[in-house]
């Protein structure tokens, strides 16, 4: 066998749509879990500074805001054992698919190995979802809140009712409805708007939300070319159940 068949022959058991998940999978996550992070301080920031002056009043939201930092960190730390446990198993039930009527035959315990990472994607799969789903809700309160924004600018142009643009973060369920003071007008949401760390933890909480949906893409992208791999060497292999080779 000449070179070029050899590396041809490497190339078609290179699971590529495992390895493209794989590889959107850690770009999600990392989005997810860094601006996430990143966009949950900055929130407690913007908070404390501006509609808030006491700290029981959020101290509830302090507290989700720090054990969801901490899941985090347990979440980048999973996702990248798990990425490349996919992987591993990628290139496992593809090459076993590749050599499906050669010498290679899959046995009953990597079937079941691989049903079972089939099985535990689907349900990260759904889990993500909900994420994804959440992840939407920080991003619809930061985007009325920019848009109240350029009306404040516009009102402030046409020199009208300037004192009365406002945000009221407790409408949003962000604070309860005794904080003090609890929304802003005029000429003190107007530093906010033009606040840096407002539109820097804005993006951040867009970029969340786009690692949260490429995290979902990835994982529904190896569910389904795991199922088809698995499918295949289930229904299609001439071994029965009880070969080892």
């Amino acid at each position: 066998m000449g070179c070029s068949e050899c590396c041809v022959k490497c190339l078609r058991g290179v699971p590529y749509a495992s390895l493209i998940a794989t590889v959107l999978c850690f770009v999600g996550v990392a989005l997810f879990c860094g601006c996430g992070h990143e966009a949950l301080t900055g929130t407690k920031k913007l908070i404390e500074l501006n509609f808030s002056k006491d700290f029981m009043d959020y101290a509830l939201l302090a507290n989700v805001i720090q054990v969801f930092q901490y899941v985090i960190y347990g979440t980048a730390s999973f996702f990248f054992l798990y990425g490349v446990l996919l992987l591993a198993e990628g290139f496992y039930t593809t090459s076993a698919v590749r050599s499906l009527f050669g010498e290679f035959r899959t046995t009953l315990c990597g079937r079941c190995v691989s049903a079972t990472f089939v099985f535990l994607t689907y349900v990260l799969s759904i889990t993500w979802m909900g994420v994804f789903a959440f992840s939407a809700l920080p991003v619809y309160i930061y985007y009325t809140m920019w848009s109240t924004c350029q009306m404040l600018k516009y009102v402030h142009d046409v020199n009208t009712g300037f004192d009365d643009v406002c945000v009221d973060a407790r409408q949003y369920g962000v604070l309860p409805w005794s904080a003090n003071p609890g929304k802003i007008c005029g000429f003190n949401l107007t530093s906010v708007c033009n606040a840096s760390e407002f539109e820097l933890t804005y993006h951040l909480c867009i970029a969340t939300f786009a690692g949260a949906a490429a995290t979902v893409i990835a994982l529904l992208t190896y569910m389904m070319s795991s199922t088809y791999n698995y499918a295949v060497l289930k229904f299609m292999s001439q071994d029965d159940c009880c070969t080892k080779f």
